[in-house]
This record gives structure tokens, C-alpha cells and sequence, in this order.
């Protein structure tokens, strides 16, 4: 983002003037990060959570690098190896546990990032691409975090990988054969554990790549803001450092306080107790259920259980599930309201509340058993989840009469600056 305010780096040390003239890296970072880009200045806290999914990436890579050096992906001794990084390899059991709950934090701030996203539109334009790259990265931390869930080779890493991968096997005609080279055979086994490792070795850096492409997309409109008002003057902006470095920096701490304390006194509270049963294909858990981040789009793929008409009751199920995540791709184009903000939506912000609901429905349904009244709950959920984004935030964007919205960012916060009442009393006369 450029404003004829922003400004130029130029560099006073001989030793940086030098870099940059060769390697305009000092140039990118000032601009990126730096004094150089200039950002709303009523930005709140909703706006960290971009910066702690930065940060939670990175952490799984460093971590994951080094549980990736005494890990073996056999199935006859990847559980033993997970036992000895727990119990033999120094610092092995904290290595462990920072990765487990580092992406279950990782998970956490996306969520909030995106509902963030839902509540303030920073999908609509001009902002269209950042959203569609963010959709692309929840993908891919999707499946990484799948594949992740295999390793242990626990009795959950075994038969949750039967259960995704057979999901493949509802599709008409193709559906065996990609099943079968998902998994290099006909079950899980050595095959399955060796495309998994590499692929979630490989998968973290093709999420930080897309992570780049999402934050260079982001600094060609700007950041977006709590009124939905674009930046209209020097005042509406404040430099990204010292200002919201700052800012970022303390709720940093904030979300480590809470990490470590999982970390370091309930490290096995996100997880599964039987994943330190050591995989038997032989034994069936008597629950079979994902990590928790995976419990919504559970919860949908199961609320499908009558066949309709010539489509199978899974194959209904199997779509749902993928589509719940894609129809987020189409977003910007189904809310044609000209207003960005909750704030000033009354009747969007209630039907936003409702989505809330249902996805705590889903959440909950989808890590409880499937029977009734559970499996009751997530139809009626999952309903109400497509039919609030085809048909409630389309109409409610038409018929909505939204709130007035201030002139510029500046009057938002403060209220009587000159510039802005000025500007407003112009357009007012014109």
C-alpha cells in the first residue's frame, strides 16, 4: 500500500546503504513491517490473530524439523520412535508437546482470524485475493495436520487414517483408485506412513510460501479496519513500528502465557487417549474421532444418514464436508452489501451471533458420539451453515438498511478532527 505520506527508506549507515543497493532486503523489511507502511489506526486486537498464525507457523516448522530427526515413518517401529523422542532424546517430550498444542494454537488463531474476517467482510474488494489465498492456507493446514495425525501410528492415527482416506473411496468410478494411491495399498501401512511424513514435512513449506503471496496481496490494499471505512488521509493511519509491533508484540505474550501453560501442565488435554494405544488393525476404537479442529466439518460429514434417490447417504456426506470449506471461495460475491463493518449491519450482526451458535453445535457434535441427539443437532446445524451463506447473507445484504458510517477512521476514533469534519461538511454541501 502507498500513500504520498509513507515514508522512503534511505539508509544513513554505509553497511545497510550498500545491502539495499544490491539487495534491496532492508528496503522490503522498512516497508513491510516497518515505518514505511502506514496502517488504519483504529485497528484492535481481532487484527493480531494474522501476526500469532505467523508466529505458530513457524514454530511448527522449527519444531517439526526437529521431531523429523529421531522420527521413523515405519509402521513397525514409528510408535516406539515416538515413545523414544518422549522419553530418551533431551528436551524430546517438550519438542513433542510444542508441536502437538502449537498446532492446536495454530488452529485457534486462524479461527478466530477467520470469524474475524466473516464479522468485519475483509472479503470483499479489494480484498478479494487476500481472502481467497487464507482460504487456500486453511486447506493446506487442513491436510497437513491430518497427515500430522498419522505419525504417532496410535490406534486414533490408524483408524482416523482409514476413516479420511475411505471417504475418497464415496465417489463414483474414481473413487477406489484414489483411495488406493492415497494410501499405496488397500489399508494404512508403511506406504501410507511414508507419503504422510513427507508430505507433512513438505506441506509447512508450501503454507509459508502461500503466507508470503496472502501478506503481499495484503500490502497492495491495506490493511482493513473495525468501520469498513477506507483510508482517506495521513491521519487515518499511524506507521506499522513502533506503533503495532507494539501491540502485536503484547498480545504475543499473551497467547505464549496461555500456550505454555498447556504446554508444561496440560500438555495431553487437546489430544486423544487412545493415540498412546499403539496402532492395532485388528482392534477398532470403540469412538473413532479427528482432532478437535476437524470436529465441525466432522459433525457435517456425519449428519447425512438416508440415501437420496440415486446419491449415497456418504457421498452427500463427503460433499457437504468439502464444500462447507470451498463456498467460502464464492463469499465475496454472495455479500453484495456496500457496507464492510458488523458495527454498522444490525441484522447481519444477529444472523452472525446465529452462525456463531451453529458452529459451536458443530464443534460439539462433531467429538461426540454418533447417536442421537447428536447426530440430530448437526442436520439441523449444518442446515442452518449452507443455508446462511447461499441464502441468508445474500438477501440480508439486499434488504439491510445499515447503520450511518463515519466520514473517515480519524472521526471514528476521534470524533472532532478538523480534517475530517471539513471533508464531511464538503461532501455534505456538494
Amino acid at each position: 500500500m502507498s500513500f504520498p505520506w509513507a515514508k522512503e527508506y534511505t539508509p544513513t549507515n554505509p553497511v545497510m546503504r550498500f545491502f539495499d543497493e544490491k539487495l534491496p532486503l532492508p528496503r522490503l523489511v522498512y516497508n513491510a513491517v516497518g515505518a514505511g507502511y502506514p496502517v488504519p489506526r483504529n485497528l484492535s486486537y481481532f487484527w493480531n490473530f494474522g501476526v500469532l498464525a505467523g508466529f505458530f507457523l513457524v514454530l511448527q516448522i522449527v519444531t517439526g524439523v526437529v521431531l523429523a530427526m529421531h522420527y521413523a515413518a515405519n509402521a513397525q517401529v514409528a510408535f516406539a520412535t515416538t515413545e523414544h523422542i518422549m522419553r530418551d532424546v533431551n528436551w524430546g517430550w517438550m519438542m513433542r508437546y510444542a508441536h502437538a498444542n502449537g498446532a492446536s494454537f495454530f488452529f485457534i488463531v486462524v479461527y478466530l482470524h477467520i470469524f474475524r474476517g466473516f464479522f468485519y467482510s475483509s472479503y470483499k474488494a479489494p480484498r478479494e485475493m487476500i481472502w481467497l489465498l487464507g482460504v487456500v492456507i486453511f486447506l493446506l493446514m487442513m491436510a497437513t495436520a491430518f497427515m500430522g495425525y498419522v505419525l504417532p501410528w496410535g490406534q486414533m492415527s490408524f483408524w482416523g487414517a482409514k476413516v479420511i482416506t475411505g471417504l475418497f473411496g464415496a465417489i463414483p468410478l474414481v473413487g477406489e483408485p484414489i483411495q488406493v494411491w492415497l494410501l499405496g495399498g488397500f489399508a494404512p501401512d508403511n506406504a501410507a506412513l511414508n507419503r504422510f511424513f513427507s508430505l507433512h514435512f513438505l506441506l509447512p513449506f508450501v503454507i509459508a510460501g502461500v503466507v508470503i503471496l496472502h501478506i503481499w496481496a495484503l500490502h497492495i490494499p491495506g490493511s482493513s479496519n473495525p468501520t469498513g471505512v477506507e483510508v482517506k488521509q495521513e491521519s487515518d493511519t499511524l506507521p506499522f513500528h513502533p506503533y503495532y509491533t507494539a501491540k502485536d508484540g503484547f498480545g504475543l505474550g499473551v497467547a505464549l502465557i496461555l500456550y505454555f501453560a498447556l504446554v508444561f501442565f496440560l500438555p495431553n488435554t487437546l489430544g486423544h487417549p487412545d493415540n498412546y494405544i499403539e496402532a492395532n488393525p485388528l482392534s477398532t476404537p470403540a469412538h473413532i474421532v479427528p482432532e478437535w479442529y476437524f470436529w465441525p466439518f466432522y459433525a457435517i460429514l456425519r449428519a447425512f444418514t438416508v440415501d437420496f434417490l440415486f446419491i449415497p447417504a456418504k457421498l452427500m456426506g463427503v460433499i457437504a464436508m468439502f464444500g462447507s470449506i470451498l463456498i467460502w471461495f464464492i463469499l465475496p460475491w454472495l455479500d453484495k452489501s456496500p457496507v464492510r463493518s458488523g458495527h454498522y449491519r444490525p441484522l447481519f450482526r444477529k444472523f452472525f451471533y446465529a452462525l456463531l451458535v451453529c458452529m459451536a453445535v458443530l464443534f460439539y457434535c462433531g467429538g461426540a458420539p454418533a447417536e442421537e441427539p447428536f447426530v440430530m443437532l448437526s442436520q439441523i446445524a449444518t442446515a442452518y451453515y449452507f443455508l446462511h451463506f447461499l441464502v441468508i447473507i445474500p438477501i440480508v445484504s439486499q434488504i439491510e438498511k445499515p447503520e450511518p458510517l463515519p466520514y473517515s477512521i480519524t472521526e471514528a476514533v476521534l470524533g472532532s478532527d478538523d480534517k475530517a469534519v471539513l471533508g464531511k461538511n464538503a461532501k455534505t454541501a456538494a
